[in-house]
């Protein structure tokens, strides 16, 4: 009997380091080497909720995989405790999935971060879609090129990418602000990821080409690539050879420099995000990039992650509706602060779509800002 309360009391004990939701949630993000700022997001929630949140992964071949993406969410729909399914990155097949899913079980909430499927496709699928205003940083990243010194722009993407509405919209508006703001820009077509060459191909193309624009362009060029698995050898190859890192494509102080730099962040560190970027910001200093590199100070992914959990939670509870922007912005901010209590988040709607939120924040540069 003795035995049996211990055991009781450390269960009850285990269970209250939890908070408790009352239903269950599926995350599916992707891999640690395929984005692992949205990875980590989904291991905090796993943290703060114990067995009621359910993590899986789509593969890291998503483009050819989709089938296996679409089976992974369905199958979370099977277990009638989930309530919810939180997806980032919304990769192909992710409509799909919903839409199967809805066909069985329509009392399951959607909420998609960083959606690859035009707005046109996604959005009447899921209840909540979450992504950086993507069409607004064409004009703020050239503007902080130009607060930068930067005198030519060099944009590496893919056909694949530039097949995405929102993603080919930014860089048609990049190069016409950087027109107008007497800069040049230049587009550069790398290596698809998910390509023959696969990431090691892309990511070895990247080390070796930006010593050649830099040749080509000089000093004064800044460098911006909108794949995740380019950011760390793009981090790199300027930090070696020279230039400016505009930004990650996913802003956040933890998307690709802890690799670059060599930084191991401690474990109770990890999600504080003041002293992640002290870090990061020392350690670039040191290694002579001050003034080169920049991003935003919230990780965006993994925030999307974090807080689009707490959306279905309220979601479910009838507590937001998906078209409340005000509703939907405060939980996200409240998300943001735990992180970055000086977070200061924009968000607006993308017409026509009253479910399609896409968020800013203001750049940081290393070496410059105070952190």
């Amino acid at each position: 009997m003795k035995k049996l309360m211990v055991l009781l009391v450390a269960v009850l004990f285990i269970t209250s380091l939890y908070a408790a939701l009352g239903f269950k949630i599926g995350v599916v993000t992707g891999t640690v080497s395929q984005g692992e700022d949205e990875y980590r997001g989904a291991e905090n929630v796993v943290k703060k909720y114990g067995k009621e949140i359910i993590h899986v992964t789509y593969p890291d071949k998503f483009m050819q995989e989709q089938e296996t993406t679409i089976a992974r969410i369905v199958e979370l729909a099977y277990d009638p405790q989930v309530k919810a399914i939180v997806i980032c990155q919304g990769v192909p097949g992710t409509t799909a999935a919903i839409r199967r899913v809805k066909e069985m079980r329509k009392d399951i909430v959607f909420v998609v971060g960083v959606p690859h499927e035009d707005p046109g496709v996604i959005s009447p699928a899921a209840d909540v879609i979450l992504e950086v205003d993507t069409p607004g940083r064409g004009k703020t990243i050239v503007e902080l090129a130009k607060k930068m010194g930067v005198e030519t722009i060099i944009h590496y993407s893919f056909p694949r990418h530039m097949s995405y509405k929102l993603l080919a919209e930014r860089r048609d508006i990049m190069e016409k602000t950087a027109k107008q703001m007497g800069i040049n820009f230049v587009f550069v077509s790398a290596p698809d990821p998910l390509g023959e060459q696969g990431l090691t191909g892309a990511q070895q193309f990247i080390l070796e080409d930006v010593p050649r624009q830099l040749a080509k362009y000089g000093p004064k060029t800044g460098f911006f690539s909108t794949n995740c698995g380019m950011q760390e050898p793009l981090q790199k190859a300027i930090l070696k050879h020279g230039g400016y890192y505009l930004e990650p494509c996913c802003p956040s102080p933890t998307h690709g420099f802890p690799g670059s730099l060599g930084i191991s962040i401690p474990e109770d560190k990890k999600g504080d995000m003041t002293y992640i970027l002290r870090v990061v910001n020392q350690k670039i200093i040191e290694m002579g990039g001050a003034g080169r590199f920049a991003t935003w100070p919230v990780p965006m992914n993994m925030l999307f992650v974090e807080a689009g959990v707490e959306i279905a939670k309220a979601l479910v509870q009838k507590k937001v509706s998906p078209t409340n922007l005000n509703g939907i912005k405060l939980i996200v901010t409240e998300e943001a602060k735990k992180k970055y209590p000086k977070a200061e988040l924009q968000v607006r709607t993308l017409d026509p779509y009253k479910n399609y939120y896409m968020f800013i924040h203001k750049s940081v540069i290393f070496g410059v800002d105070k952190f």
